[in-house]
């Protein structure tokens, strides 16, 4: 049975560690260091160890995969092949060169389009009708090695980066069960990515999620599934943090009504934006749960003909 070290973090990558389990000898699951989160600073678990833990695989979280020690103990697990699904932290040459089959790495896009740490994000965002998972032969590029396989998914109309990511995550996990054996045999021959059709995406941060109301009113929807389920979509009204759980774009042609103005629209509830408007259906106000638009302006009456923003 073939030797691999597995390298992952978040809950994508859970999928794919579990379908290797049973099919080839793990010698070590490496994951991200824990984590204090939450409100209590509590140290959390990261899914993959999670999974490590359940199956008493031997854990690696080394804080960086440069120091000496790591790759010294890398080396000593005479491994065949390194698995990488969302690990989290660059794969130094050092790392790169130790196992005689290379570090394959399950990427959540069809490169070169999107490569960088948010690939599902970013199709979202630029309103793709489709995107998939890439099996690649890891350099010391961002993403740029040669493809082993490919393998297409829709994205359907109501996909958020949440339904998206586990949807990729399995067929990322059957992508890897069906090449990785053809690989290990030298059945395939890797295949360079086009430079010129590389485009690239940015991480994710928390301000990301605030809506500029004076964008279209699909670019807002796009960032609405883009960002959820972190960090989310977020407002301001009256000074405080107004979150946008769910909406979605309706057509109401050329409005004289200023950017982020709250209208009543048949008895729904809508924000003007820079083209049409977002019909509101669940919201959060900071400190409070979350309601329906309805349910929130039977406390809040004054919400109608407010303008949300910064």
């Amino acid at each position: 049975m073939k030797r691999l070290v597995f390298m992952g973090t978040p809950e994508f990558a859970v999928p794919i560690l579990e379908a290797l389990i049973g099919q080839y000898q793990i010698v070590a699951v490496v994951t991200q260091p824990d984590r204090a989160a939450g409100r209590g600073r509590r140290v959390k678990f990261s899914p993959v160890k999670k999974m490590a833990l359940a199956h008493d695989l031997p854990l690696l979280q080394p804080p960086s995969l440069r120091r000496p020690e790591t790759i010294a103990e890398l080396r000593e697990l005479a491994h065949d092949v390194i698995v990488v699904a969302a690990f989290g932290q660059i794969l130094p040459p050092e790392v790169l060169a130790i196992p005689p089959h290379g570090c394959l790495n399950v990427h959540a896009s069809l490169l070169p389009r999107y490569r960088g740490a948010a690939p599902i994000a970013a199709a979202i965002l630029a309103g793709e009708e489709q995107t998939g998972v890439t099996l690649m032969l890891m350099d010391e590029g961002m993403d740029t090695g040669p493809i082993l396989a490919q393998a297409r998914c829709k994205i359907e109309p109501q996909d958020t980066t949440g339904s998206l990511s586990v949807k990729l995550a399995h067929l990322g996990a059957d992508l890897l069960i069906e090449t990785l054996p053809r690989w290990l045999d030298g059945r395939i021959a890797p295949q360079p990515q086009d430079d010129s059709l590389a485009t690239y995406c940015q991480i994710t941060t928390k301000k990301d999620g605030l809506l500029d109301w004076s964008l279209p009113a699909t670019a807002l929807w796009l960032r609405m599934r883009a960002y959820h389920p972190w960090p989310g979509t977020y407002t301001y009204w009256r000074g405080k943090l107004l979150k946008i759980l769910r909406a979605r774009p309706v057509t109401i042609g050329p409005s004289d009504e200023e950017p982020g103005r709250v209208i009543s629209l048949d008895n729904r509830v809508a924000v003007v934006t820079g083209t049409d408007a977002l019909l509101l259906e669940e919201i959060q106000l900071a400190g409070k749960k979350a309601l329906t638009a309805q349910e929130f302006i039977r406390g809040q009456q004054d919400f109608i003909g407010s303008v949300l923003g910064s």
